[in-house]
């Protein structure tokens, strides 16, 4: 299951967001409040998913790091 993170989202000009995280299916909807103190929240959407790169002519069409720049 995803790692989804969220944010509170400040009530006054004073407050700062604070993040957390919490573990659901990708079928469950996403949360509105915090679960322990009735904060507003958002999810936090940021980066993507990494996956291995293969190289097709042995590592010399790119750079031999894997570094996924081809």
């Amino acid at each position: 299951m995803p790692t989804y993170v969220y944010e509170t989202i400040p009530q006054n000009g004073a407050e700062k967001p604070t993040q957390f995280e919490v573990v659901q299916r990708m079928a469950d909807k996403a949360l509105t409040e915090h679960p322990e103190t009735g904060q507003p929240v958002r999810r936090v959407i940021s980066g993507g998913i990494s996956l291995p790169v293969s190289s097709k002519s042995g590592g010399d069409d790119c750079c031999s790091s894997q570094c996924s720049c081809g």
